[in-house]
């Protein structure tokens, strides 16, 4: 069974043979709560004491159950050590105003597992460790306008860098985003076809492009779903849902309409049709308009358009 990783290993695995021999983290997510326990105030160990007392004692009353002050100073004992340790857990290449607000999540069970960090040691895996969470580093979490949810990562050579749909130069776009290109030429005037396929001009506008997977082995797609980071970009999501007003969400396919399902849509507009992957192109995605209907959709909310034009 794969052991139970940091979040640094899990991203930057260490090479085997060495060993880490001062301040061990937690082999089990368990062990995390364990080392919250310690840092409880000195009014618990107290009460547990006079309560083993109580037990040893024949004829010794029961101590008194912890008493609503104490029970509340616990519980803001171990949040602040789950955010110390969350803390000291974080990837790299996450930028510094998402960390803010989503870096609670890092000490949760979920994210506390050496899944890709095995699957680095074993095969070829995508994108490369600094660049899993580019879409963290081209926009404030606050400036965020427009999301676009993929599904996993391109599984090519040199295709994926953290950013869905997108591919490094000077790799060719793949089919679904020759597809995006061409619908933008009738929906967006003057739009050329840039003869490439780096998104990340749209991305330091405000678009995030969030695949619901983050990682893959190479050469073989949807090889790391449903081992953590589905639950990790829905907290994303939820964050982006609450938190924020007047987004547009396009939700291309049946599964990022799934995911997209917990949008408050009188908070938020959402733009849905099929796919652009071949397969599914002509069911709707050609003529859909979305990308003006964003920008109307933005100005509408005060917000500066998107230029689409500008990769």
């Amino acid at each position: 069974m794969i052991g139970q990783k940091t979040l640094y290993s899990f991203f930057s695995p260490t090479p085997t043979g060495k060993r880490r021999v001062c301040s061990p983290e937690p082999a089990h997510p368990r062990a995390g709560v364990a080392a919250v326990a310690e840092e409880n105030s000195d009014v618990t160990a107290s009460v547990a004491k006079k309560a083993r007392a109580g037990e040893d004692e024949p004829g010794t009353p029961p101590s008194s159950p912890l008493s609503p002050e104490q029970l509340d100073r616990i519980q803001k004992n171990k949040a602040a050590a789950l955010l110390r340790l969350a803390a000291r857990n974080v990837p790299v290449g996450f930028g510094d105003s998402w960390k803010k607000h989503l870096s609670g999540e890092f000490g949760k069970p979920y994210f506390l597992m050496g899944f890709v960090a095995e699957e680095r040691k074993r095969y070829t895996v995508y994108p490369p460790p600094h660049q899993v969470f580019t879409w963290t580093q081209m926009c404030d979490i606050q400036d965020v306008k427009v999301v676009i949810l993929g599904q996993d990562p391109y599984h090519g050579p040199s295709q994926a860098h953290g950013l869905c749909f997108s591919v490094q130069r000077p790799v060719p776009p793949p089919p679904s985003l020759e597809n995006i290109y061409k619908e933008l030429s009738t929906d967006i005037d003057g739009f050329l076809h840039p003869g490439h396929g780096d998104l990340s001009g749209w991305a330091k506008q405000g678009v995030l492009l969030l695949n619901a997977v983050l990682t893959v082995r190479a050469h073989q797609a949807n090889s790391h779903k449903e081992q953590g980071w589905e639950q990790f970009t829905d907290a994303v999501v939820a964050w982006l849902n609450q938190n924020l007003n007047g987004l547009v969400f396009l939700l291309w396919g049946s599964y990022a309409q799934k995911k997209g399902s917990v949008i408050d849509r009188k908070r938020h507009h959402v733009l849905q049709t099929a796919h652009p992957s071949p397969l599914s192109v002509y069911r709707g995605f050609f003529g859909c308009q979305h990308f003006s209907k964003a920008n109307e959709l933005l100005r509408k909310s005060g917000k500066k358009p998107i230029d689409w034009s500008e990769l």
